[in-house]
């Protein structure tokens, strides 16, 4: 029996995917428990509209994060932070402060866990940072970090 799974079934099928099922399997497992349906022509076309929904979607959140890419990558962003003695800071410059500035400087809303640092920033200096904007787009930007006045 063909059968549209409405949720991940560890070892069959993942949400939304059609699969050949055995009919008992589906009728007295599947279905009772509201993992599965069966896969009827009105259905399939539902899973075909979802999925071209999803596919769009995806396209266009890809697009933008090509955008941002392209604003973001090789820039120079200046942190001031105040320091002590030698050029250590008080505290450290973190992903948050970084995304903040980006946002202040570029208009681009990064969000902090995007934001990766090889170590944290505890001494005045320049830093390369990537910042992940979509699993398969990144940017790279230099943190020069300033003694504060």
């Amino acid at each position: 029996m063909k059968v549209i799974f409405l949720q991940d079934v560890k070892g069959q099928g993942k949400q939304g995917e059609v699969k050949e099922v055995a009919d008992g399997y589906a009728r007295n497992y599947l279905i009772p428990k509201g993992l599965a349906v069966e896969a009827t022509k009105a259905r399939m076309k539902e899973v075909q509209e979802r999925n071209e929904k999803l596919r769009k979607s995806q396209e266009k959140e890809k697009e933008e994060a090509v955008k941002i890419q392209q604003s973001l990558d090789g820039q120079v962003i200046n942190i001031k932070a105040r320091t002590g003695t030698g050029d250590k800071l008080f505290g450290a410059v973190t992903a948050k402060e970084i995304a903040d500035t980006i946002q202040k400087q570029f208009k681009v809303t990064v969000d902090r866990k995007k934001v990766e640092l090889t170590e944290p920033i505890k001494h005045v200096g320049e830093y390369p940072v990537r910042i992940k904007i979509y699993p398969s787009i990144q940017a790279d930007i230099k943190v020069i970090v300033t003694a504060a006045d």
